[in-house]
């Protein structure tokens, strides 16, 4: 296949990386020109739309901020699918990686299968014109996709997601088919219900002992093996105790999901307090300026001086 890729980002850079160490062709677009040109020295090809990827690819690989951006980059002018229908393109698959929420991804990917029937009906009914959506999106941080080793949750026919997963496989360790468009979408926000929660729980842990004097950063070793131990465990408590690491993630995409995870509870009736709690959470943060800070930055909302914001002795 000829792939394309749109939003060489935190974590799409080392994605396009890993396709292009498999052997396969990638052709490159980002908003910020630059971080597309960063990858030229490793093989990318650089395209000036996305709309030109349409023309040369068999797949379109997305990997941006929210749903607003992911219409923009398919439907918006020079997008993938800007354009008459009728239009010769190779384009047979959309690959979202995204984060956004399910109903937005079913309605995208209806548009795009709309598109590709009127293209379809305009060259006299080509079984050629069909696009499939498939959404991915993956768990394991910029660690995971620097190693080769994400989880990817897919939504989509089961023939389209066959049809992708040898490009999905270059850069993960696990690709689990979920059921239809927008089942991949729901599985990331249980992953995502579970691991703001967390790491929410870590912050409270790491000023529960700093505040009763002992070392948070031996937490980790005194921890491991037990039921309280996990990979974020280990991943964030010396980022929440230790300065100069380098960002993983900002505070305002888990922001995001979890108002995501709150739609779409509402949405289904299901109660989640926890969520809730974490959801309020990050909103102070952001209000604290925090929302460009570190995941880690769950542990500084925490921090407000004993005796309350006037900093007063108990």
């Amino acid at each position: 296949m000829e792939i394309g890729f749109c939003g060489p980002g935190l974590m799409g850079a080392p994605m396009i990386r890993h396709l292009l160490r498999a052997g396969h062709t990638v052709h490159v677009w980002n908003r910020t020109r630059a971080k597309a040109e960063a990858l030229q020295a490793d093989g990318a090809k650089l395209v000036d739309t996305p709309r030109e990827l349409a023309a040369c690819c068999d797949a379109v690989l997305l990997c941006v901020a929210d749903a607003a951006a992911v219409e923009q980059t398919v439907f918006g002018a020079a997008g993938l699918l800007d354009g008459d229908p009728a239009e010769p393109r190779r384009l047979r698959w959309i690959v979202d990686h995204s984060s956004i929420p399910p109903a937005a991804t079913r309605g995208l990917a209806r548009r795009a299968a709309e598109y590709g029937a009127r293209g379809g009906a305009a060259a006299g009914g080509s079984a050629g014109t069909a696009i499939g959506w498939i959404d991915a999106p993956v768990s394991g941080g910029v660690g995971g996709a620097t190693a080769g080793t994400l989880a990817i949750m897919a939504g989509g026919a089961a023939g389209d997601v066959a049809a992708v997963r040898p490009l999905l496989e270059a850069y993960s360790s696990r690709v689990t088919h979920m059921g239809e468009v927008g089942a991949g979408q729901t599985a990331k926000l249980c992953n995502q219900a579970i691991v703001t929660a967390t790491v929410a729980a870590i912050a409270e842990a790491v000023s529960l002992a700093q505040r009763s004097g002992i070392d948070a950063a031996k937490l980790t070793e005194a921890l491991a093996g037990g039921w309280a131990d996990s990979v974020l465990l280990q991943t964030f408590v010396p980022r929440m105790t230790q300065s100069g690491q380098p960002p993983i993630g900002a505070l305002r995409t888990f922001q995001k999901d979890v108002d995501t995870v709150a739609a779409t509870a509402y949405e289904t009736g299901t109660p989640m307090p926890v969520s809730s709690t974490v959801q309020q959470l990050l909103r102070l943060a952001a209000a604290m300026g925090l929302a460009g800070a570190d995941f880690s930055a769950f542990v500084d909302v925490l921090q407000t001086p004993r005796g309350g914001p006037g900093g007063a002795a108990e």
